[in-house]
């Protein structure tokens, strides 16, 4: 397998050479999948409106209510890689459709709990199919597109990313606002079903099985354990966060690091004997753009993820603004993402990381310029006088979501894309842990000390700015790096697995 470094020539000769043949209903088939990530993505963010509520209606302590949204955080992230290699070894259509079932009928059991521990009990649940679920979407992505096609399908991809995690709190005010009474909120659970279940008939009818080789059914088991403990350890602390928890357990990242560090270790392990690691660290150092990617992505989501909950703070207690009103008052970037992804993944095969490096570039301008509005701005006019600027960072983002999937993913091997999805948005989700457990901290700790909203606004977004630069640096590197390559290729791991060199070095 060749995997060329031009923009879209070496790649397409690659899927006429492994034997492509298109699937005449992958269209129908991305957009089922993109409805159940969309519903998988949303979940995430929808509750933190609802959270009030459900104290209130189930007589629940802060800190039971706030495992509602933190318990379906950690769940998602520990299921991500696992569930890639079980795609990648057994049948993605398969498991997405499992996963799909399961999230659908957890939403009800969600809808139905009578008291929080039910609910939190449930909401685990729900997290762990959505984590099954969401590395089958790259993965069948890879596996249908090839060429330019696959940009577009990514583009496609990148918007619901983008769109799901900006308008989860707009998303659950406006079901909160139509659905009345006290039980109000359980319409943000019980609205999964309906759609839930159209998505899987239709997916049973349109998604492409997975073809298997002989050895492909192998899971490594230990990886499994160790890969679940190192994340476990990392993710603990911050869905502790609002309750103290980093504080008490901090010492758990320490134990993350170190079950990582032997995780990787036995990945290599595997490698050299030939064996079929959870994930190929060849993904980290033969395929193109992998790591770096994953870096952009990881550094962006902390800051991306916590800068709506910061927003939400400022709106609502700062501004005495209702759940709606709040979320519509960022509606302008979920505007501005979702129509420049789409376009974003037209364009990436031609242009590649430089839309990468002018969406940071675009992103940091607009929430920068945002904090400052909102900063000096009267009160009375600061959303409307926010809005073009949040427009524009909104933009930035579409720029950055898609073509960085894209750019990421691009190479990497089809046998492998479901492990390397998982691992991608694995790092999307320990980075957006710490930004929603560190942004509104920073938030709540300026304003204890100050009584200044605005202050306490700006400090955080030029927090969350840090993480965007470092991102930013990150893919002026890789762009860069691009221009200057004269190698017409890099090898993909199928590529180092039958060099012989390779073999007789390991």
């Amino acid at each position: 397998m060749t995997v060329s470094t031009s923009a879209s020539g070496g790649r397409d000769r690659g899927a006429q050479e492994d034997g492509y043949e298109p699937d005449p209903n992958r269209w129908r088939a991305l957009w089922v999948t993109l409805v159940a990530g969309f519903m998988s993505l949303l979940d995430v963010t929808i509750v933190a409106v609802a959270l009030p509520t459900i104290q209130r209606d189930l007589h629940a302590s802060p800190a039971q209510v706030q495992w509602v949204v933190s318990g379906y955080a950690l769940a998602f992230a520990l299921a991500l890689v696992t569930a890639g290699r079980l795609g990648d070894a057994l049948d993605r259509r398969r498991i997405f459709l499992l996963a799909l079932s399961g999230f659908v009928m957890f939403s009800a059991a969600c809808g139905a709990a009578p008291d929080i521990t039910l609910l939190v009990v449930a909401r685990l649940a729900q997290g762990l199919a959505a984590g099954f679920m969401a590395p089958q979407n790259s993965a069948l992505i890879q596996q249908m597109f090839r060429g330019a096609e696959r940009g577009r399908a990514f583009g496609f991809f990148g918007a619901t990313v983008g769109i799901s995690s900006a308008t989860g709190p707009i998303t659950g005010g406006v079901i909160l606002a139509l659905a009345s009474g006290a039980q109000g909120w359980r319409w943000i659970f019980y609205v999964n079903v309906p759609i839930g279940i159209l998505a899987v008939l239709l997916g049973r009818r349109l998604l492409p099985r997975t073809e298997r080789s002989g050895r492909g059914g192998h899971v490594d088991v230990p990886g499994v354990l160790l890969l679940g403990l190192g994340v476990l350890a990392l993710m603990y602390p911050l869905v502790l966060a609002d309750s103290g928890g980093i504080g008490r357990v901090w010492w758990l990242f320490l134990v993350g690091a170190v079950v990582l560090t032997v995780f990787t270790r036995w990945q290599r392990r595997l490698v050299a004997r030939g064996g079929q690691p959870l994930l190929d660290p060849r993904l980290f150092t033969t395929v193109r753009g992998y790591a770096i990617g994953a870096g952009i992505g990881t550094l962006y989501f902390v800051g991306f993820s916590g800068v709506w909950l910061v927003f939400a703070l400022f709106y609502q207690r700062g501004l005495d603004f209702s759940p709606l009103r709040s979320g519509l008052a960022v509606t302008p970037f979920a505007l501005g993402s979702a129509s420049a992804a789409v376009v974003a993944g037209r364009l990436v095969d031609r242009y590649g990381r430089v839309l990468t490096v002018c969406g940071l570039t675009g992103v940091i301008v607009g929430l920068g310029g945002a904090a400052l509005l909102l900063r000096f701005a009267p009160l009375h006019t600061a959303p409307w006088v926010a809005a073009p600027v949040l427009f524009l960072g909104g933009v930035g983002s579409g720029f950055v979501v898609s073509p960085n999937i894209t750019m990421t993913l691009r190479d990497v091997p089809v046998r492998m894309a479901g492990a390397a999805g998982g691992a991608l948005q694995t790092g999307q989700r320990l980075g957006a842990a710490l930004g929603t457990a560190a942004l509104p901290g920073l938030f709540y700790l300026v304003l204890d000390r100050s009584h200044d909203f605005r202050g306490a606004l700006v400090t955080a977004l030029c927090a969350a700015l840090v993480g965007m630069a470092t991102s930013l640096a990150l893919a002026i590197f890789d762009w860069r790096r691009d221009r200057r390559s004269s190698r017409p290729h890099r090898k993909c791991p199928e590529e180092v697995a039958n060099d012989p060199v390779h073999a007789r070095q390991t």
